[in-house]
């Protein structure tokens, strides 16, 4: 067993060479995963880990500044956790106290992270346009251990169930009514290639390594910010490149909107574009999802058009292995018990080329 782990992380981190020592000293918890067709090793292009032991480079004094904005900050202004980088005050609403500076010392601002658009990265998630019911309950499972994360070592969803303890529910409601109140910016460009720049691991997420060099893309989803510096000063409207397999974004179309033969279709649950139903149309889902499912969660279910194939392969891959439950999982489970990983690759792949 272990051999066989050994081997495909080796092959999966091909071209990341700060990924592969730090997957290996947290490979312990991964072994105990139960066997699933998807295999049962997370894998490393999605669930990327910072080295041990990496420095953050130090602030030199120089201002940044980001396309359409007049703002200019230093590195350590937007390394400030207590501060949600606003580069675009007239692009959205007020930003709501907790997002904008979060509560000292305990509680990050939720913008830092998620930006002040609730863009988000492939590290955490886009949160901008989620019902905020939605919202509420994910925190209430993040709170409870309910939603956890087949990678524990991963800082982003490690701040993630820390931050809900400390979170008061007035906090958690005024952040939710922001985010849901915005609607999603495009922000994923989704290109099909047999081939992608080489990579490394840069604070959880993947960067181009630029140093000219391609590799096969093989079974993996290569995301990155299209202007890392830019995506580092925390803008919102930073935009990320996507490079799936030939033929996935098609293959994923015909199992979000028919199943395939093997999953029940995306459209039922998350609508017919997948941006999101406000409840199940149980009649529809009758014969598809299981009928005392349907009538026990009516929703909101969220949209997952537009947003990082990373972030949802991780979702696909952790209800399938049961680290990630709470009330929606319930219609998830079914759902996922037979997919590959070629198939979480090809339905995040087609989720993503969507216009949220």
């Amino acid at each position: 067993m272990l051999k066989s782990c050994f081997s495909r992380l080796t092959k999966l981190s091909s071209g990341n060479r700060f990924l592969f020592p730090a997957l290996l000293a947290a490979l312990s918890p991964a072994l105990a995963l139960a066997e699933a067709p998807s295999g049962d090793v997370p894998p490393p292009w999605a669930y990327a880990v910072d080295p041990p032991g990496v420095k953050a480079p130090k602030d030199d004094g120089t201002l940044r500044h980001v396309p359409n904005s007049t703002l200019a900050l230093t590195l350590s202004q937007v390394r400030d956790g207590f501060v949600a980088p606003d580069w675009h005050p007239d692009a959205h609403p007020p930003l709501a106290p907790i997002v904008a500076h979060g509560r000292k010392p305990e509680v990050m601002a939720c913008g830092y992270c998620h930006r002040a658009e609730g863009t988000g990265g492939p590290e955490n998630a886009s949160v901008a346009g989620l019902p905020a019911a939605y919202i509420i309950q994910q925190m209430a499972d993040f709170k409870s251990g309910a939603r956890s994360t087949s990678m524990p070592e991963r800082a982003p969803q490690k701040n993630m169930m820390a931050l809900a303890k400390k979170l008061t529910p007035a906090e958690v409601e005024e952040a939710a009514a922001y985010f849901s109140s915005l609607k999603l910016r495009p922000i994923m460009r989704v290109i099909e290639s047999d081939m992608v720049p080489e990579t490394y691991v840069h604070g959880w997420h993947l960067a181009n390594l630029d140093n000219g060099k391609k590799e096969p893309i093989g079974q993996r989803i290569i995301e990155m910010p299209e202007d890392l510096e830019q995506f580092v000063s925390r803008d919102a409207h930073s935009v990320f490149i996507a490079y799936v397999p030939p033929g996935s974004i098609e293959k994923g179309k015909v199992l979000a909107t028919t199943g395939g033969g093997r999953t029940i279709q995306c459209t039922i649950c998350h609508g017919p574009d997948l941006r999101g139903l406000s409840h199940i149309d149980t009649a529809a889902a009758t014969g598809k999802v299981d009928a005392s499912v349907a009538s026990g969660f009516q929703g909101p279910i969220p949209g997952i058009a537009g947003r990082s194939p990373t972030y949802i392969v991780r979702q696909l891959f952790d209800i399938q292995h049961g680290v990630r439950a709470g009330a929606g999982t319930v219609l998830m489970k079914p759902t996922v018990e037979k997919l590959t990983m070629e198939d979480m690759i090809d339905l995040a792949a087609y989720a993503s080329s969507l216009q949220p």
